[in-house]
């Protein structure tokens, strides 16, 4: 059986391929997943730690059918995918003597999941996980550790990585468009991808890449089966999502009416935020048992496109948008070209972000009717033949010592947009900086893009996002002692001319490889050896 699973920040979906309908079909998990006739059954990112040293939670809709989202108290947990991979400002909860990082949450909420699927009487052989379009490889690699638990059941044969606007691009199956763009707008990131579907090639032609990450089985080409491919041509991601509008909503009211910042009070703007996507007029009544105070929440339409306003969302919008769409350009591609538009995530079902992208395209194009499973679904077309072209979201560089700045900075050998695997190697070559040198060091960073830099911090019991001030985030990949060594000398370098000449090749599967050959002797002192796996 494979399962693809979209992790998001507010909610998670689970599908499972149906072989006898021959359609994907969003997986119910009694206790874990929400019942709404009106919505798929997706399971609330949601978990209450009860007992840190053994990792025993509820997790999902249990949280709040049992009132623990409600107590305030810091083993309630939500939104904690913002923090996975992040640098968090200040304060961590201490839980039974135990100090807990987002990253064990996210690990104990998905195999609570996987648990939770492998009570199907059916083997669990084949996984696919979606992650949004900025993350960075450390978040990759904890997607690997969590699955690899030897706590779970079953081992998992093969698990597959894919961004989460291309799995959503075919998820909503627009058979007739070449070209879509995908706007990914969840409860902790938006994510736009421009996406191009449609073309054909012949199983006898190997594809340019594969979502693959773990396990050794790949497309069989006596199948008979054709591959469709689906060429990434622009994306764009940030830190902004429905969490950061309830705080929003929760700031305006706690300034203007006294309103206390609590678990109950967030989940009541977020009603009121809900409300407003089908009426122009929303509210709600709070009563605080223990002050025997009450608060009437009123919010119009208006109002809350004022607060959106304020706080430069649809400013923050259209830098992402025209991010792609000058990527797309220096493809030859105009806004003209776009196919359809398709929209994902809850924070897409807003009327003003709907609004929004009606200013840069033709209503007629836009699709919003999927916005919570599509990615889910779409993920399992992987199983079905189709296969990704795709390009490095982030550039890579190697660090030095800039003597202006009179501190470490990094040179880029490997640019966004890169697609792979390269044709040609990037050479780069190195000399000793000190008399009698017995070793050359290299260290390789992944960079991301120039913007503001996101923080992650603690308002009472609120996770929060802010955005810092603007800076490249570069996150090193090899700076360990053993890692960042790259050459013994041998006899040792002298300054004053190259030493050793580097060749980085990327190869099909996103491994940068280097070779090492030293100048002075002649030897190759590395041949194609495995760095890291790019993203």
């Amino acid at each position: 059986m494979t399962i693809a699973i979209d992790f998001g920040t507010t909610n998670t979906v689970i599908a499972r391929w149906n072989a006898a309908t021959e359609q994907p079909e969003v997986v119910s998990l009694p206790g874990l997943s929400r019942q709404d006739s009106s919505n798929p059954p997706v399971v609330p990112s949601l978990v209450y730690v009860e007992d840190a040293q053994v990792g025993a939670i509820a997790a999902g809709q249990q949280v709040r059918d049992r009132g623990l989202d409600l107590k305030g108290d810091s083993r309630f947990f939500q939104s904690f995918k913002r923090g996975i991979g992040s640098e968090v400002q200040g304060f961590l909860p201490q839980l039974d003597n135990r100090s807990i990082r987002f990253e064990k949450v996210g690990e104990w909420f998905l195999q609570h999941l996987l648990l939770a699927v492998t009570q199907v009487p059916l083997p669990l052989d084949s996984l696919i996980l979606t992650v949004p379009v900025d993350s960075f490889e450390t978040y990759r690699h904890w997607l690997g550790s969590v699955v690899e638990s030897p706590q779970l059941p079953q081992k998992i044969e093969q698990v597959r990585l894919l961004d989460e606007p291309t799995a959503a691009a075919l998820g909503y199956g627009v058979a007739a468009a070449d070209l879509l763009l995908v706007i990914d707008f969840g409860g902790g990131t938006l994510d736009i991808s421009l996406v191009e579907l449609g073309r054909r090639v012949t199983p006898d032609r190997n594809p340019l890449g594969f979502i693959l990450k773990w396990g050794d089985k790949s497309f069989r080409k006596d199948s008979g089966q054709k591959l469709e491919t689906a060429k990434v041509i622009a994306k764009s991601g940030q830190n902004l999502g429905g969490a950061d509008v309830d705080n929003w909503l929760l700031d305006t009211f706690a300034s203007g009416q006294g309103l206390p910042k609590t678990s109950l009070t967030q989940r009541l703007v977020e009603k009121l935020k809900i409300e407003l996507s089908s009426r122009p007029q929303a509210s709600e009544v709070y009563f605080n048992e223990e002050t025997f105070e009450s608060y009437e929440l009123n919010l119009s339409r208006s109002e809350f496109e004022e607060i959106l306003q304020q706080q430069q969302f649809f400013k923050r919008l259209d830098e992402s948008l025209t991010q792609v769409l000058q990527q797309a350009r220096r493809q030859g591609l105009e806004s003209p070209d776009i196919d359809a538009v398709v929209l994902v995530g809850g924070t897409s079902q807003i009327p003003a972000v709907q609004d929004w992208l009606k200013d840069w395209f033709p209503s007629e194009k836009i699709r919003c009717d999927r916005p919570l499973d599509a990615i889910a679904t779409g993920a399992l077309q992987l199983t079905q033949g189709i296969q990704l072209k795709d390009f490095l979201y982030h550039g890579y560089g190697v660090r030095y010592w800039n003597r202006r700045k009179n501190a470490h900075d990094w040179h880029p050998i490997i640019q966004p947009g890169q697609p792979y695997p390269l044709e040609r190697p990037i050479e780069l070559s190195l000399g000793a900086s000190i008399p009698e040198q017995p070793k050359l060091e290299l260290v390789l960073g992944e960079m991301g893009a120039e913007a503001a830099k996101t923080e992650v911090f603690f308002d009472g019991d609120r996770l929060i996002t802010r955005q810092a001030n603007q800076d490249t985030t570069v996150i090193p990949l090899n700076d360990s002692d053993q890692g960042r060594t790259i050459a013994n000398l041998d006899p040792p370098g002298s300054p004053g001319s190259d030493r050793v000449k580097i060749q980085f090749r990327i190869d099909a599967e996103r491994f940068l490889r280097i070779t090492v050959d030293d100048l002075l002797t002649s030897e190759r002192l590395i041949d194609n050896q495995v760095v890291v796996q790019l993203s």
